[in-house]
């Protein structure tokens, strides 16, 4: 057996564990159940690949959006690692003949959707493979206290029933006492193994700025900080009017939302990850499972839901260990809404109700029927058809999901797909009598390879230049070779689904105690980012990890409560003083930290060190690679 070391070299290229990887792999290898609760960019996903490389068998992992899941895979098999996941938009055949690539070794991990779990025709085969063990991602979905949670992750424990004595690893990066203590009862983990790593992120200064004119400030932050930067704003209309004024500023920054053709998203998603464009406009849509270590700061134009998915977006920024900002726009105006936005995030029941007869009809699902039917459904068409709001139709149809009627999931741009179904002899004599066809055969047979073994990827633009046809052309042949079942052909897919989990019914209950419930805890995760915005007293970043129960009693020095404090510590005179003698000695153009001894008292180096800091943290000052302080481009 190898040993999680020299995995971790042979096929991830790294020479030391991040702190409590190691620990973590060795619980999931002692075959134990494990919770690990790792700050976002803190190395989770290792936790379950190196454990699963080590053991015989498939690892199943649950994990919520299809984006994440195909960006894992596809980091994987650039790895030389076999993995597949199951998503919308895959044919009925294709997953099949996957699931018996799993039931045949082929495969080391299977990435599924929690939804997934809820299918029969998905169990039938699941029973069959040879289970090594269970990942849990974005753990916190499976409780009802956590932010973000999803139904059919309760259905993970009955799954894993099936498969008796393997461990299960449940992975979250935000998580207060409440959700760890619910995915335990949920997971129906056995004496789980519990990794906290701590929450502070050192290189992280948290600012929060009373602003009223938030888009003026948002370009004043992008000229002052370099680097590349994300801006989370609320509305659709936001991304695309802030995304505007930055530009007209000559400032590189492109929006996204969720509303944005799927392939158009995948390429924003990678100028921005490539540096052609310097700042993301976005809404929450962007960023799960967004790897961009070079992130220098993250703007929030608006307050976020709460504090866990607050932290999750700030902490995109500086994953490469250095110096980042957290800048948190925020003004008294904000909180007015807020009552508004609890209404709107949990409406009345007679509202879900319409909805849900709604969106039955306008997918023409009659009384009775529907039950396992999954069906293309865009909410931006189906709220301009029956002229509702956007926002408004979403939070119903969440509701209805966490009721356990239906079942949303995104869209995703995803390549067509071949793979030819005979062998390569029938292929051959079928290729003799058909000449036309002959050539498109040779032209994807030396294009693309392996689709006598799997499903391929391919591009029928591409194909249709080589051949000097149509795309259409194209596309016609291949949907005539698999009516004939010579090749199974999956076309590019980039739609939203809704599958119904339970027929129509010709009325729905929806519980007013249990809407007064969800209101009740949405506004507690409201005051809680309410109390963040005002404080003035503690130190932000330990405001935050004292929310998820760490305790820390070091101050970070960087954040605006911090530097505000510090300045405090001295009176004005002295603080005046101290900076004009600072000051002096950056004119002088030759004068680094450590020659303070030689210009000062030996009793004042802490003072004048605090106004070193304060210079440098506002960027009125900066140091060289050489060490030479220099002033900074804003003035004093």
């Amino acid at each position: 057996m190898e040993s999680p070391e020299n995995i971790l070299k042979k096929y991830f290229g790294y020479d030391t564990f991040r702190p409590l990887q190691k620990d973590i792999i060795h619980s999931v290898l002692d075959k134990k159940d494990t919770i690990a609760l790792l700050p976002t960019g803190g190395g989770k996903s290792l936790c379950f690949q190196i454990p699963a490389l080590i053991m015989e068998g498939v690892c199943v992992v649950v994990t919520p959006l299809i984006a994440l899941m195909k960006d894992q895979v596809e980091n994987l098999k650039q790895r030389d690692i076999m993995a597949v996941a199951l998503y919308s938009g895959m044919s009925k055949r294709e997953i099949e003949f996957e699931l018996e690539n799993c039931i045949n070794g082929k495969y080391r991990f299977l990435y599924v959707s929690p939804e997934r779990l809820l299918s029969q025709h998905f169990l039938g085969y699941a029973h069959h493979i040879n289970v090594s063990m269970v990942a849990i991602d974005e753990a916190h979905c499976i409780s009802q206290w956590g932010y973000d949670f999803r139904p059919p992750y309760l259905k993970i424990a009955e799954f894993r029933n099936y498969y008796k004595g393997i461990p299960c690893i449940a992975l979250t990066a935000t998580a207060t006492k409440v959700v760890l203590a619910d995915i335990t009862e949920k997971l129906e983990l056995k004496k789980p193994q519990l990794f906290t790593q701590s929450f502070v992120r050192k290189n992280l200064a948290y600012i929060v700025q009373n602003e009223e004119n938030k888009i003026e400030k948002i370009a004043h932050i992008a000229n002052r900080i370099k680097g590349s930067g994300l801006v989370y704003v609320r509305s659709r209309k936001k991304t695309v009017e802030i995304t505007k004024l930055l530009q007209q500023r000559n400032i590189s920054a492109d929006f996204y939302h969720a509303g944005i053709e799927p392939k158009e998203r995948h390429k924003k998603q990678e100028d921005w990850k490539k540096n052609k464009i310097r700042l993301m406009v976005c809404t929450n849509a962007f960023g799960m499972g967004i790897d961009k270590p070079d992130v220098r700061f993250v703007i929030h134009e608006n307050k976020p839901e709460t504090l866990e998915a607050y932290y999750q977006e700030a902490g995109r920024a500086g994953r490469d260990g250095k110096k980042s900002y957290c800048i948190f726009l925020h003004h008294s105006a904000d909180n007015l809404k807020d009552a508004e936005n609890i209404l709107s995030k949990y409406p009345e029941p007679k509202q879900i109700k319409r909805i849900y007869e709604l969106t039955c009809n306008y997918l023409k699902i009659a009384l009775g029927s529907g039950a396992g039917e999954n069906y293309n459904f865009d909410l931006n068409s189906f709220s301009e058809f029956y002229k509702l709001n956007y926002l408004s139709g979403y939070n119903c149809l969440k509701i209805l999901e966490g009721e356990g009627y239906l079942q949303l999931s995104e869209a995703i741009h995803s390549p067509s797909r071949i793979k030819i179904l005979c062998n390569y002899q029938t292929l051959y004599e079928w290729q003799l009598k058909h000449p036309v066809i002959d050539e498109l055969f040779k032209v994807l047979l030396r294009s693309y390879g392996g689709m006598f073994d799997f499903y391929t990827n391919i591009f029928e633009r591409e194909i249709a230049f080589r051949l000097k046809k149509t795309e259409v052309w194209v596309k016609e042949q291949l949907e005539k070779l698999m009516k004939i079942e010579l090749i199974d052909y999956v076309q590019q897919n980039g739609e939203s689904k809704l599958l119904m989990l339970e027929n129509r019914f010709p009325n729905i209950h929806i519980s007013n105690e249990k809407i007064a419930v969800l209101r009740a805890r949405y506004k507690e995760k409201l005051d809680a980012v309410n109390a963040y915005t005002k404080n003035t007293k503690i130190c932000r970043s330990n405001f935050l990890v004292k929310y998820f129960n760490e305790d820390s009693k070091e101050q970070c020095g960087v954040c605006d409560v911090c530097i505000e404090q510090n300045k405090k510590d001295l009176t004005f005179q002295q603080f005046k003083f101290y900076q004009l003698k600072i000051g002096h000695l950056i004119n002088l153009e030759n004068f680094r930290s450590k020659d303070l001894t030689l210009h000062v008292n030996a009793t004042e180096i802490e003072e004048y060190t605090l106004i070193l800091r304060w210079l440098k943290d506002n960027q009125l000052a900066f140091e060289t690679k050489e060490g030479y302080w220099k002033w900074g481009t804003k003035k004093i």
